[in-house]
């Protein structure tokens, strides 16, 4: 049964650094669409950065810009987030989401509203 496993995540101070990791299980499957929404508590799932992993096209949100970078192994088969710089305002559940094969055509549009999978979450705490 194909699922998304993530690892990472956990407390850090303001200004410090988490990378979080999404890969698939089994491991033979490679998905080309990958990326992290998050959930504020009290707040809607918003989406955080996605990669298209053939290409290495990437997209971020606005307020992670310059502080987040999404990657992935050689293999395709895991995807990476690196966190830097975190605010207070990066607390909260970060959710790798993960289509296998969307294409090329509007990509990141379709990993925005029609994820295939999900992985099970990790919290990120930052505390002041």
């Amino acid at each position: 049964q194909f699922e998304l496993v993530e690892s990472g995540g956990g407390s850090v101070q303001v200004g410090g650094s988490v990378r979080l990791s999404c890969g698939t299980s089994p491991a033979t499957y490679k998905t080309k669409c990958m990326g992290w929404f998050r959930q504020i508590s009290g707040k809607e799932r918003e989406r955080v950065a996605a990669i298209y992993t053939v290409g290495g096209n990437t997209w971020y949100a606005d307020p992670v810009k310059g502080r987040f970078t999404i990657s992935k192994d050689s293999t395709g088969n895991t995807a990476y987030l690196q966190m830097n710089s975190l605010e207070v305002e990066d607390t909260a559940m970060y959710y790798c989401a993960a289509i296998i094969d969307c294409g090329f055509m509007r990509w990141l549009e379709k990993w925005t509203t029609q994820p295939q999978y999900w992985g099970h979450g990790t919290q990120v705490t930052v505390s002041s």
